[in-house]
């Protein structure tokens, strides 16, 4: 991992956005209060700023120098926010507004995948509009175990992993209550990693064992019980395939700043892509920093990195 920018020679002021109204509102909250923290410890103004509580058209970005995005979910990772914050000319963290799109939804993401020759298990993209049996039938020609999953949502909300096809309707029931789009998506036995990026660095590769079915919420946020290795047992060539997997997911997306690789290593030591995470949980929970801790990299850092990296790229803002 190179070298992150030196810290400014002056603060900087900081609006950190975080909550809105988004199914993960709350989490948002604890990322955006993580970041605040962090990012003051560093030297900084920061400010914290609910969009669901104020109107970012009429606030006054006059004193702002850059954006840090903590939203995660529906306007925050969809590429909204980031449209609006282009049009005010103001520097954000993290993806511009196409990529953050593109990668919130996931047969979008996938269909990128595919063309790129990135590993991802296959899918059906379903709508709540459709037909029960043409969706039995699809269900039934992937064949059981499958994955039901909102097409556009984050922390693992509303995804059911259905084992029969009486457990079917319930689950599509789950997906539609947070998305009209859904996937049906193959279910992949195996073990669960996530490969973290900073722009174009890898920080260190984590597997997750948790004692639930999958990493779902409860085991992404609440649990105790949820374990992250940084020692494995795998070879090295396939510890370095799941980060390659990883890289290459990044690439067919085209995505910058803060990212998170979700992974499935099955059986066979084939690593498969689940998602791309662009704007991934800054909880005490979260996987992005505990990467960063193991990687020497002090989570204040990590999020002033980003920004600099940004304000590096960032053009001068128009004058209202």
């Amino acid at each position: 991992m190179s070298h992150s920018p030196a810290q400014p020679s002056t603060p900087l002021n900081i609006v950190v956005l975080a909550g809105g109204e988004s199914a993960e509102s709350d989490i948002s909250l604890k990322s955006g209060e993580n970041v605040s923290r962090a990012l003051t410890a560093r030297g900084h103004q920061v400010v914290t700023v609910d969009p669901s509580l104020v109107d970012l058209e009429t606030y006054d970005w006059s004193t702002c120098d850059v954006v840090f995005l903590a939203l995660h979910g529906t306007y925050g990772e969809d590429g909204t926010i980031q449209a609006t914050l282009e049009r005010l000319g103001v520097p954000y963290s993290g993806c511009d507004a196409p990529t953050s799109k593109l990668a919130f939804s996931k047969s979008a993401s996938k269909e990128r995948f595919i063309q790129q020759n990135v590993s991802t298990p296959s899918y059906v993209l379903i709508h709540e509009s459709d037909d029960a049996q043409r969706i039995e039938q699809h269900a039934r020609s992937m064949g059981y175990p499958l994955v039901v999953k909102p097409d556009a949502q984050g922390s693992s909300l509303g995804v059911t992993i259905v084992k029969s096809p009486e457990e079917l309707p319930q689950a599509l029931t789950r997906c539609f209550h947070y998305d009209s789009f859904g996937i049906l998506e193959s279910a992949i036995a195996g073990t669960e990693w996530t490969v973290s990026l900073v722009d174009d660095d890898v920080l260190p590769l984590i597997q997750i064992e948790t004692p639930h079915e999958f990493f779902d919420y409860e085991a992404k946020y609440l649990e105790d019980s949820t374990q992250y290795h940084f020692e494995f047992q795998q070879p090295t060539n396939v510890i370095q395939s799941i980060i390659k997997t990883g890289v290459g997911a990044c690439q067919a997306l085209g995505t910058s700043g803060i990212v998170r690789v979700d992974i499935l290593l099955d059986r066979f030591q084939q690593p498969w892509v689940l998602e791309v995470n662009t704007i991934p949980g800054f909880t005490d929970h979260s996987l992005v920093p505990k990467a960063a801790a193991q990687a020497g990299l002090d989570f204040g850092e990590l999020c002033e990195r980003v920004l600099l990296s940004r304000l590096a790229k960032a053009t001068t803002r128009p004058q209202n």
